[in-house]
C-alpha cells in the first residue's frame, strides 16, 4: 500500500509538472514563431536583474525570444571619453540572454541624443568627426561581432515633418553621415551576420515622417551602402493608434524597397491615469492593431515591446501624467492587452499550422518568398502543441506502467 501511495504521488507530480509546462508552453514568442515570424521580444537592463518576478517572466523563452538593452549600448555608456570604451553593462545583458538561448538586438550607434560631451560639444571638421565615428562604430561592432541579430545603426534622424533633425553629425557632415554610418557598420561586420537598421518613432502615425524615412532608405541604397531593415519604434497612444490595415500599409511601403521591418519599441500609453476599464479595452485593441499588422506583412520579422511591465516603463518619467503603457501591470498581472495579443497570436499560429498541413511539403516553402517565407521554412515540422500532446500521452503511459509495477510489488 505504501508503494502504491508513493506511485500515485509520483504520478500526481508528473501530472502537475505537465500541466505547469502546458500553461507556459504557449507564450507570445512561441506563438509568434508558430505564426511564421522570427520573434516577440522586450527591452532589458541590468537594473532589472535583481527583480525576481521580472526575471521569472523575461527568462521564459516561450514568452520572449529577443532582448534589446535599453541604454547600455548607447554612445555615452560605451565610449564616455574619447578612445576609452566600456562594455560592462551591455555585456551583462548579453550574457543573461545567451545563457537562456535568446536573441540579442543591439541599440544604437549614431544618435543625436545620449552622446558623451566630447562628441556633442566638440569642434569638428568632416575629417575629424568621420575618424571619431569610424573608431566608435568599428570598436563597438567588433566587440559584439556575431552576437547581435541587428544593430540600430542610425537612430531618430528625422523631424516630425520628415526633414533631417539637427545634430552634430548633420551640422558637420550633412545628410551623408547617414550612409557613412551604414558603410562603416557594414565594414565592421565583413561576415554580414548582423542586420543593419534605421530606427525611428512616429513613422506609424506621420506620413511626412514616413516619407522622410523612405528617402533615408533610398539615400543609403543610392550610396551603395547596406541597409537591411527599418525599425518602427511604435510609441503609441491609447485611442490614437492607426488601424491594423493602415499600419500594415505603412510597413508595406518599406518592404517594397527590399528591406525588412519590425516594431522595435512598442508600447501604448494612456493619456490619463488611472486607466478605466474602457481605456484598457481600447489599449488592447491598439496593441492588436500593431501586432496584427506585423502578422499581415510578409517582411515584418517581429515585435519588441519597450519593457513588458509598467514597473520599468520609460513613459511616466518622460511624459508626466501618461503611463500604464505595457502589457503587464506594476504587480505583474497580465492586462487585457496581453490577453488580446495572446489570442491574436493563437489564432495566427493555428491558421499557419492549418495552411502548412493543407499545402504539404511543397506548400511550406511555397509562400516562401522574402523574409517571412525564409523564417517559416526554418520552423520545425512538428508544432509545439503536438509535442506537448505526445508528452502527455507518454506521461500517462509512464504512470500506468508505474502503477502496474506497484501492484506486482
Amino acid at each position: 500500500m505504501a508503494r502504491l501511495t508513493r506511485t500515485l504521488l509520483l504520478a500526481s507530480g508528473l501530472a502537475s509538472s505537465a500541466a505547469a509546462q502546458n500553461q507556459t508552453s504557449q507564450g507570445l514568442h512561441s506563438l509568434m514563431v508558430a505564426a511564421g515570424k522570427l520573434y516577440f521580444g522586450t527591452a532589458m537592463e541590468t537594473n532589472n536583474f535583481n527583480d525576481a518576478a521580472y526575471q521569472a517572466i523575461s527568462t521564459n523563452k516561450n514568452e520572449f525570444g529577443m532582448f534589446t538593452p535599453e541604454n547600455s549600448q548607447k554612445w555615452e555608456v560605451t565610449e564616455p571619453k574619447q578612445g576609452q570604451f566600456s562594455f560592462t553593462q551591455a555585456d551583462q545583458v548579453l550574457e543573461k540572454v545567451k545563457s537562456n538561448g535568446q536573441l540579442f538586438r543591439c541599440h544604437t550607434l549614431t544618435w543625436h541624443s545620449q552622446l558623451p560631451s566630447f562628441v556633442s560639444a566638440g569642434t569638428w571638421t568632416p575629417e575629424t568627426l568621420t575618424a571619431v565615428m569610424t573608431a566608435h562604430i568599428t570598436t563597438v561592432m567588433e566587440h559584439y561581432a556575431g552576437q547581435c541579430y541587428a544593430w540600430d545603426v542610425v537612430n531618430e534622424a528625422l523631424n516630425e515633418d520628415g526633414t533631417f533633425r539637427e545634430s552634430v553629425f548633420l551640422t558637420t557632415l550633412g545628410e551623408s553621415y547617414i550612409p557613412l554610418s551604414f558603410t562603416l557598420a557594414a565594414a565592421a561586420d565583413p561576415a554580414g551576420t548582423t542586420k543593419l537598421y534605421y530606427n525611428d518613432f512616429n513613422l506609424e502615425i506621420s506620413s511626412a515622417k514616413a516619407d522622410g524615412a523612405l528617402k533615408i532608405v533610398q539615400l543609403i541604397q543610392a550610396a551603395g551602402a547596406k541597409i537591411d531593415g527599418v525599425g518602427f519604434q511604435a510609441h503609441l497612444n491609447v485611442g490614437q493608434t492607426p488601424s491594423r490595415a493602415e499600419l500594415g500599409a505603412t510597413l508595406g511601403r518599406f518592404t517594397a524597397l527590399g528591406v525588412e521591418v519590425a516594431y522595435t519599441e512598442l508600447d501604448v500609453a494612456h493619456g490619463s491615469l488611472p486607466a478605466s476599464d474602457a481605456d484598457n479595452e481600447q489599449q488592447a485593441v491598439d496593441y492588436v492593431a500593431a501586432v496584427g499588422s506585423c502578422l499581415d506583412v510578409e517582411g515584418c520579422v517581429g515585435v519588441t515591446v519597450w519593457q513588458f511591465t509598467d514597473v520599468y516603463s520609460w513613459v511616466p518619467s518622460t511624459f508626466p501624467g501618461k503611463g500604464e503603457a505595457c502589457l503587464y501591470t506594476e504587480d505583474y498581472q497580465k492586462k487585457p492587452a496581453y490577453e488580446a495579443v495572446l489570442a491574436l497570436l493563437q489564432e495566427a499560429a493555428a491558421a499557419a499550422k492549418g495552411a502548412g498541413s493543407g499545402a504539404g511539403n511543397g506548400g511550406r516553402g511555397g509562400a516562401g518568398g522574402g523574409v517571412g517565407g525564409g523564417i517559416r521554412s526554418r520552423l520545425p515540422r512538428v508544432s509545439m502543441g503536438r509535442l506537448w500532446l505526445w508528452a502527455d500521452w507518454l506521461g500517462w503511459f509512464c504512470r500506468l506502467w508505474l502503477l502496474c509495477l506497484s501492484f506486482k510489488g
